[in-house]
């Protein structure tokens, strides 16, 4: 059935399943006959053979899929949700980050400087709507200033081109609602349609497949520690813990956009500090903040059955923290927008984790590539992610 469904898709390297986008040329192939004992649970599905198989149609998976179909591969992408980028792809603040906080020669520093570059690239070519706003972190107190010129040095050394340290006389110039001691201008750093961005993708490729059983030559795994878990062979001490952190946003109501950049505060545990981010229509939006979760149970995480509902009295937090550096917020003026899930691979007062990338020489698994932590600045670095993976692993 899938030779069937992969030839009449004209020989296209990578396969998936979005009817509501491209028609009904995909049959769906997760349909299977089950039996069913006491204890176990057996599908007979039809064993057919690809190349590479994606697990996870957020940004990254979807990168990757495109980058070793260009590169000649045969790729299916599995995906639990009902649509691409359903889960942390959508749910982000949408910033190009140009590669500042992160520690010299990790995976984020080097993904996120190269990402943005080629992520600008890209967006020019295919029209995808974006905006190098530009960006300023700031210090709203004297005590914060070792941290701000920790940042600047970060940047520094990632190799980030154009940052400006900036008092905060000159800062408020800029942003006459901003209040701050010390600030750093980062010219490169902006925002993205990402749905715009993921759309393009998917049409360089052709539609997906949700669940069946497929023979593979090379597997990548965006599903993290839960879907780890479950191959056979992969030892537990080479699968690292779990944590998720939800992140709510409010949006600015009934109020002209205090500010034309991206602000940012000193990060805070776990996150980056709710700051100030613009969408393309010039909404404001202020988070995320972080809330840890705990209990979260493995087949909830696979099955994005997260609470992403954003409570209005816990504006009550966010009013005293933007406070700090815009002091003229009304009371009333933040209205509910959006939350998300950061999957992380620290918890709470822990150092932040780099992104892990894993392949046979860690693992031991031939034509095996996990995929773990890949949260902020995963956006950003998606493109550079999918050109290292097809390069090094293929």
């Amino acid at each position: 059935m899938l030779k069937k469904t992969i030839q009449t898709l004209e020989r296209c390297n990578v396969h998936m399943k979005w009817n509501h986008l491209f028609g009904s040329s995909v049959r769906n192939i997760s349909s299977a006959s089950t039996t069913q004992n006491d204890s176990t649970t057996s599908y007979s599905v039809p064993r057919e053979k690809v190349d590479c198989v994606v697990i996870g149609a957020g940004v990254v998976g979807i990168a990757v899929a495109t980058a070793l179909a260009l590169k000649g591969r045969e790729v299916i992408v599995i995906e639990s949700g009902p649509s691409f980028g359903t889960g942390t792809s959508s749910r982000n603040s949408e910033v190009v980050h140009a590669g500042i906080y992160y520690p010299r020669d990790s995976f984020k520093a080097i993904f996120c400087v190269k990402g943005r570059e080629m992520l600008y690239e890209y967006c020019s070519k295919h029209d995808i709507p974006h905006e190098q706003t530009g960006k300023l972190i700031v210090a709203t107190r004297s005590s914060e200033i070792p941290k701000l010129n920790d940042i600047l040095n970060h940047g520094i050394q990632n190799g980030v081109d154009g940052l400006k340290v900036m008092n905060g006389v000159d800062a408020m110039k800029m942003e006459p609602e901003l209040q701050c001691v010390k600030a750093i201008l980062s010219p490169l750093s902006g925002i993205v349609d990402s749905h715009s961005l993921m759309l393009s993708l998917v049409r360089r490729c052709s539609c997906y497949l949700t669940t069946f059983c497929i023979k593979y030559r090379t597997v990548i795994g965006l599903s993290a520690p839960a879907l780890a878990k479950r191959f056979t062979g992969l030892e537990n001490r080479v699968i690292p813990p779990a944590y998720y952190a939800r992140g709510c946003y409010f949006t600015l109501s009934n109020t002209k956009a205090p500010f034309r950049r991206l602000l940012y505060p000193i990060p805070e545990d776990g996150g980056l500090g709710v700051h100030v981010t613009l969408d393309l229509n010039g909404q404001v939006k202020f988070g995320p903040d972080v809330e840890w979760i705990d209990g979260v149970d493995d087949i909830s995480s696979f099955q994005n059955k997260f609470d992403y509902s954003v409570h209005a009295n816990r504006a009550e937090k966010f009013y005293p923290e933007i406070r700090k550096y815009y002091p003229n917020l009304k009371d009333g003026s933040l209205e509910p927008g959006y939350s998300g899930i950061r999957p992380k691979l620290s918890g709470p007062y822990q150092s932040p984790v780099d992104f892990v990338i894993q392949g046979e020489d860690i693992h031991g698994i031939p034509g095996l590539v996990n995929l773990f932590g890949i949260e902020s600045p995963g956006l950003t670095s998606s493109l550079a992610i999918a050109d290292f993976i097809s390069t090094k692993f293929l």
